[in-house]
């Protein structure tokens, strides 16, 4: 999984590079195919936002949150990576599963 973080209008840090790299460990838990992974840490006026865009086989996923505590954002945008990730790895089974049943179906 390669990582790309930004800062726009704030600096990185360590302590954030480390804290996003961490919460992002909990993402490659539940789903390890997880090619390219940018999240933009940004500060305006008294919001701050963060967004993630993932590149996963097949698709890229896109998620934004907003709070004014820049850990508190970094926090909920694993959250939405999290529901999404698992939602897109649910479908994935769905799909696989499907196309079994139905060969069973025509075996019978």
């Amino acid at each position: 999984m390669n990582l790309k973080l930004t800062g726009n209008h704030v600096e990185i840090t360590e302590a954030m590079r480390e804290y996003v790299s961490s919460k992002l460990s909990k993402i490659t838990r539940h789903f390890d195919h997880v090619i390219d992974v940018s999240v933009i840490l940004s500060v305006d006026k008294l919001q701050q936002k963060a967004e993630a865009n993932i590149h996963i086989r097949g698709k890229d996923i896109f998620v934004e949150t907003e709070s004014e505590n820049m850990y508190a954002s970094i926090d909920g945008l694993i959250d939405k990576l999290d529901r999404q990730i698992l939602k897109h790895k649910e479908k994935n089974l769905e799909k696989r599963n499907h196309g079994a049943l139905k060969d069973q179906e025509f075996d019978a």
